[in-house]
């Protein structure tokens, strides 16, 4: 049979590789003796090598803070940039009148009105809900305004920050640790009506009340509601965003989801002829203070990360006798798959399934707070790894895959059948060959395309729908949490197999 019926055939490549052992040969007794297929099974080296990812295109919802050391990979650094948003049609407190009305819903006479005339207090709060690391080590956190709206095309962890800021813009630095000992457990164990807990771990920065909050914020409002009129109008005209980043403490990395700007306004009633202030019933003053959340970055905003790791990385991938995956924005393993091997031993024959594993090593963990190994993967296509992330693609088992760390029970990433990859890949070459004629050249070719035979394995998180029996997958991102895996392999390491299922037609 030749090559080209392999396209043909991918359905029942499918179907096959979901069988068992015992099911594989479903169907071959029915033959005729002269027409039996045979089933065979073949191995393939495969070729490996650890690469450095520099940076990775990071769409997320989730800013880390923090630094982290380790003795074998060296320290890495992470801050985020981040916008806050305004809500259309947005309003800050305004002076209205209290007014009585009758049974048929008609106004009778206005008893006064309350007036807020100012902020007493300004704070920005970074809330997160988890972090790496020791939780009692004492880190210290800074925060800087922005000069420059973000550029959210730019969203790769290579952004350099001091494009978009200056050192005259800090807001503030706070000391803290992951976990504040001064919240007493009634606070922290706190659950709502359904059971889920109330308190969110925060560190709080306080900012200038008449500067920043009156003059900035109250009163320019008062003059100027239409710079408020939307998050594109207050970016550009009030606050461009922050950045936040550790200048202190070794060990703990948060990961924020959500940055509140958060103002306490004062109130009070005053009578509407007179502009007395009104008292209460009992007697006291009528002025009352009032916190609320005016802007803030939540999951609806992406938030820009920064990650800056050591030269000791560089050691890492030059090692031979493995390679490695580390995350965040830090190590991939590079396999090379051996399609032209493949292509001339079984050109006449049908392909059914192709198995690849990565087997990781046991970790040996040299320090309390050691990285665990990433639990998931994705194996893409290397010349297809940008536009993957960038075009939030979802794996399509054809040109990409994902694989679960010990999901058979192993200490492995397991890709059960990616024949698929490896027919499109070789027909690739064949309809280039085809289209060429006589003029192929086929180091020209391979010139040209040098990523044709490679693909990456990547430490990623996997977003999906369950809300449905079938959970489906509905996104990927970068694994931007600390991990790592020391893999078999290597160029000089021992080689990975690729074991390709066929089946030969007799003559």
């Amino acid at each position: 049979m030749k090559w080209r019926y392999l396209g043909t055939l991918l359905a029942a490549a499918a179907l096959l590789s979901a069988c068992d052992e015992e099911t594989g040969s479903l169907g071959m007794e029915m033959l005729p003796g002269s027409d039996a297929m045979s089933a065979h099974t073949i191995s393939f080296d495969v070729n490996t090598e650890s690469i450095l990812a520099d940076s990775v295109f990071a769409k997320t919802s989730i800013g880390y803070i923090g630094r982290v050391s380790d003795p074998d990979f060296g320290y890495y650094e992470a801050g985020f940039l981040t916008a806050l948003t305004c809500t259309e049609n947005f309003s800050l407190p305004e002076v209205y009148k209290e007014t009585e009305w009758d049974d048929e819903g008609n106004a009778t006479k206005a008893t006064g009105m309350m007036t807020c005339d100012s902020v007493t207090a300004v704070r920005l709060v970074v809330f997160y809900n988890d972090w790496f690391g020791d939780s009692l080590n004492a880190c210290r956190m800074s925060a800087y305004e922005l000069n420059q709206v973000l550029d959210y095309d730019k969203r790769y962890t290579d952004i350099d920050p001091k494009d978009y800021y200056d050192e005259s813009g800090l807001l503030g630095r706070v000391a803290y640790s992951a976990y504040d000992t001064t919240v007493p457990d009634s606070v922290r164990n706190e659950t709502d009506s359904n059971g889920d807990a109330t308190y969110t771990p925060y560190v709080i920065f306080k900012l200038p009340t008449v500067e920043f909050g009156q003059k900035r914020i109250l009163d320019e409002y008062r003059k100027h509601p239409e710079k408020f009129a939307n998050s594109e109008a207050f970016i550009n005209n009030i606050f461009k965003g922050i950045y936040l980043t550790t200048d202190q403490g070794d060990g703990t990395v948060l990961y924020a989801n959500e940055v509140d700007l958060q103002m306490q306004f004062q109130f009070h009633y005053l009578n509407d002829s007179t502009g007395v202030k009104l008292k209460k019933e009992d007697g006291t003053d009528s002025t009352y203070y009032s916190m609320q959340t005016v802007f803030a970055s939540t999951k609806e905003v992406t938030q820009i990360n920064h990650f800056l790791s050591s030269d000791k990385l560089k050691s890492k991938v030059g090692e031979k006798n493995c390679t490695y995956l580390k995350s965040p924005a830090g190590i991939f393993t590079q396999a090379t798959l051996p399609y032209d091997e493949i292509y001339a031993q079984l050109a006449n024959d049908t392909l059914n399934g192709a198995r690849l594993t990565f087997t990781s090593y046991r970790q040996e963990h040299k320090q309390d707070f050691s990285m665990n190994v990433p639990d998931e993967v994705l194996l893409v296509r290397k010349q297809d790894y940008i536009k993957f992330f960038e075009n939030n693609e979802v794996p399509d088992n054809q040109t990409s895959y994902v694989a679960t760390h010990g999901a058979y029970g192993t200490n492995q990433y397991t890709f059960g059948n990616i024949a698929r990859l490896v027919t499109t890949c070789i027909n690739e070459k064949q309809q280039a060959r085809q289209n060429a004629g006589n003029a192929w050249d086929e180091a020209a070719w391979e010139a040209a395309h040098p990523d044709w035979d490679k693909v990456l394995l990547i430490p990623v998180r996997i977003n999906t729908d369950t809300s449905t029996d079938n959970a489906r997958i509905i996104g990927i991102e970068h694994d931007l949490q600390p991990g790592y895996a020391k893999l078999q392999g290597g160029p000089e390491g021992e080689r990975l197999k690729l074991e390709v299922t066929y089946t030969t037609f007799p003559e």
